[in-house]
């Protein structure tokens, strides 16, 4: 055997593992954004920019979650849900909040979410273009809900309106 063919031989031997793990195998495409979707999400940043000092969030009624929600396929990190968003499809009303811990125990706002109750035959919410996830469920919120989540505040390599964030961090 070459040096050549040994040299070929280990880089495809160090390559093909980290191609493979940049692609999750279990994770759906998420449909790519319009690239003005920033401008429709003016209304969010402005509405949410205070929440960055998580105080603020608990003083408008935005309930704190104890439980950091996470998968194998990435974090939600811990959900602050006020009632007067749950259904609003209003860019500056999201029903939630997320949050990750950081370094030394207070949290990060990463990221927002718009949360709809799942009623018998209801149709499936869409915003900036995206469908909301499921029915599924949130921490603190009863019963099925649709779930859009826009990665504002921290950059998902996953996507901005993906379901899981794999940076965010539970402790």
């Amino acid at each position: 055997m070459s040096l050549r063919s040994r040299t070929v031989g280990a880089v495809l031997t160090l390559a093909v593992p980290f191609a493979l793990a940049a692609v999750p195998a279990d994770s759906a495409p998420v449909p790519e954004a319009d690239p003005f979707v920033w401008t429709d999400l003016t209304p969010t940043y402005t509405a949410t920019a205070d929440y960055q000092y998580e105080p603020f969030a608990i003083t408008d009624g935005y309930r704190r979650a104890d439980t950091c929600d996470r998968t194998g396929r990435g974090g939600a990190g811990y959900h602050y849900v006020t009632s007067a968003g749950l259904g609003s499809l209003d860019p500056a009303e999201p029903a939630g909040l997320l949050y990750e811990s950081d370094t030394d125990g207070s949290r990060a706002l990463v990221g927002v979410e718009w949360i709809v109750p799942a009623g018998t035959g209801s149709t499936v919410p869409t915003l900036f273009g995206q469908t909301f996830q499921g029915p599924t469920t949130v921490p603190g919120v009863p019963g099925s809900v649709y779930t859009l989540r826009a990665w504002i505040w921290k950059d998902n390599p996953s996507g901005l309106f993906a379901p899981w964030n794999p940076t965010v961090k539970c402790p």
